[in-house]
């Protein structure tokens, strides 16, 4: 070829046209991909942060590593496909741009950090920290490698990440909740009324007429959506998980019991608390001094004023015995019988005096007895868990050799469970929900599926897995009037004794607006007024909360009807009642700091809004969808 190109080169026509070929070569190069060459590999840039960029190498770490962790989570795959739906791809750019952004921002107002003050904060963390509560470097190398970096990488990402928090608590720092704001919430929670009320039942319009066979054909004509067949799977499911497999009655009560001393804190009750004064001293003299003064009577309150110490460093208030950062100060603390001093300890940092001033005794709801059977089930689980993976290899043999499922598990000793008819939602044809392994995770795999197709693993959320087979699929499909007459029949019923009951209510509330006592209204259809004060914004266990809800839609002495169960609740507003609002009350003051992540938030978006939009960013679509595995072949 090359050769045929010299030899033509050789006339001028043959230059001519030669000319022309390359010019047009060219041309297509510079439309096509070449100009990348003259423009800086912009393929590989996915945004334009200002002077700075987000790379497609970065773009791609950051959602792999995201993804991995959202799967280990979920214990299942999931696909580039399903994330991009989940706007996971959107998020994490906004999240990197966002990084280069205040990464030029700090650079700008010449925010730095040293290397030994970023290892100083990386060691107080405590995910780097031993049982100890000292910063154990083995671990800390292990957790660095595992999120795939170098100590050295880790050093200078979390640099950039502390720079960035000193960046955006400055913006934040001072900002308080407007007092109206918290005047308003206040007002919004503690507003409440008194409500007079009874209830109008279904029956108190009768029996709503028969409808005729002309009138339900035209209802079903009108809504046959409500009347379809919804699709049916027929499958075959094998489920091996530590609840399958485990032996509850194989476990002893002395283990079952260990388990409760571990967890009946946390689930049962509320564990034993203390109010805790405390004081640390450097010298040994010091703290015998102020101990000799403690035990002939002084108070620990004024003898820390005495020494100056700050209030928040003595007051440790109710603490549990696992809030202590030493072990032995928690065990000496709780090894009182009574309020007064515990026995001194003497720490890395100082001899710890301890006074308890009060003791709230732990409550359990549950004894051990009532929560045996839960507790051995959940011992025999975590037993289970080698049985369960020798049985998943076994099964996976079986399948590799392309045996059927229940060979499979024959195999294996186990047996398969058919499920001969369940929609997407669980139910069986009769609407009745069904025990399903895995539950939705199953119920999406099975309706993406089809008969005869060999399918991945399910896992369940106890760890195990679940194997399934499509047998057979009934398609959805519109029911004809006959299977669906009575059905249609009870609708129009129903909806017509709720109408005739909506106009009832209607007008004895119009009544009540006009002047009629609500007692007189009750009488008049021998029913009876029921009276609640008090009523607030908030769960009430006398009412449904779309009632709540209508008890505030309506002004003061003003009247209303709203559904519940049983018929339609026919209420009168009797007064209202709004504290006076007190600004320095603990509940203001809760409410201010409820407010303060919200208002942070909101000032943040606004501020990194803004500071993106002046770096004028740039996106580049395909790119980003070529990172994300989402981009559509050309």
């Amino acid at each position: 070829m090359l050769e045929g190109l010299r030899v033509a080169s050789q006339n001028w026509i043959g230059r001519t046209i030669m000319a022309v070929v390359m010019g047009v070569i060219v041309f297509s190069f510079a439309i096509w991909g070449v100009g990348d060459v003259f423009r800086g590999f912009t393929s590989q840039r996915i945004a334009k942060v200002g002077s700075g960029e987000v790379t497609v190498d970065q773009f791609r770490s950051t959602f792999q590593n995201d993804l991995r962790r959202i799967q280990q989570r979920l214990r299942r795959a999931v696909t580039a496909e399903e994330a991009h739906k989940a706007g996971m791809d959107l998020q994490i750019l906004e999240r990197l741009i966002t990084d280069v952004a205040l990464d030029q921002k700090a650079r700008q107002l010449g925010l730095a950090a040293s290397d030994e003050t970023v290892q100083k904060l990386i060691a107080q963390e405590k995910a780097f920290q031993g049982p100890d509560g000292k910063f154990d470097a083995q671990r800390f190398k292990q957790i660095a490698a595992d999120a795939g970096y170098t100590e050295r990488s880790f050093v200078q990402d979390q640099k950039a990440v502390y720079l960035r928090k000193l960046l955006t608590d400055l913006v934040v720092s001072g900002l308080e909740p407007p007092k109206l704001m918290v005047e308003a919430i206040y007002r919004f929670r503690n507003e409440s009324r008194s409500i007079d009320y009874f209830l109008l039942p279904t029956s108190a319009v009768g029996e709503a007429a028969v409808p005729g066979d002309e009138e339900l054909k035209k209802y079903f004509s009108d809504h046959e959506q409500a009347f379809r067949a919804k699709e049916y799977r027929k499958i075959t499911v094998l489920e091996v998980s530590p609840a399958s497999v485990a032996k509850p009655a194989e476990v002893t009560d002395e283990d079952a019991r260990k388990l409760y001393e571990d967890v009946k804190s946390k689930r049962y009750g509320a564990p034993e608390k203390r109010e805790v004064r405390q004081l640390v001293f450097k010298s040994d003299s010091e703290a015998e001094a102020a101990l000799a003064r403690l035990k002939g009577g002084a108070d620990i309150d004024a003898l820390a004023a005495e020494l100056k110490r700050n209030p928040k460093d003595v007051d440790l208030g109710f603490v549990e015995k696992r809030d202590f950062g030493d072990p032995k100060v928690g065990a000496a603390v709780f090894a009182t019988a009574q309020p007064g001093l515990a026995e001194p300890v003497k720490t890395a940092f100082g001899t710890v005096i301890s006074y308890v001033k009060k003791i709230s005794p732990a409550i359990y709801s549950k004894t051990y007895d009532q929560v045996a059977p839960e507790l051995k089930a959940e011992v025999a689980a975590q037993r289970a868990a080698p049985q369960v993976r020798k049985l998943r290899d076994a099964i996976e043999d079986q399948r590799t050799a392309g045996k059927t499922l229940a060979e499979s598990a024959a195999a294996a000793g186990l047996q398969t469970r058919v499920v001969d008819a369940v929609d997407d939602t669980g139910h069986d044809k009769g609407g009745k929900p069904l025990d399903i392994p895995a539950g939705s995770d199953l119920l999406k795999a099975a309706f993406a599926s089809d008969v005869g197709v060999d399918n991945d693993t399910v896992a369940t959320r106890d760890g195990g897995y679940v194997w399934f087979e499509v047998n057979a699929v009934e398609p959805a499909r519109q029911k004809t009037f006959e299977e669906v007459k009575g059905a249609v029949l009870e609708t129009m019923r129903a909806e017509g004794a709720q109408k005739a009951l909506t106009a009832k209510a209607d007008e004895i509330v119009g009544k009540l607006k006009g002047g009629q006592p609500i007692d007189d209204a009750a009488r008049a259809l021998k029913l009876d007024v029921k009276r609640a004060a008090n009523v607030r914004r908030a769960q009430n266990p006398e009412f449904p909360t779309n009632a709540i809800v209508q008890f505030f839609e309506v002004a003061p002495r003003g009247a209303g009807s709203v559904v519940v169960d049983g018929g339609r609740l026919i209420f009168y507003v009797k007064d209202e009642t709004t504290p006076a609002f007190d600004p320095t009350s603990i509940e203001s003051k809760t409410i201010a700091e409820q407010l303060k992540p919200a208002l942070h938030n909101d000032l943040l978006e606004q501020y990194i809004g803004g500071l993106e939009k002046s770096l004028n960013v740039e996106i580049n679509q395909k790119a980003l969808e070529a990172a994300a595995g989402v981009g559509k072949e050309q």
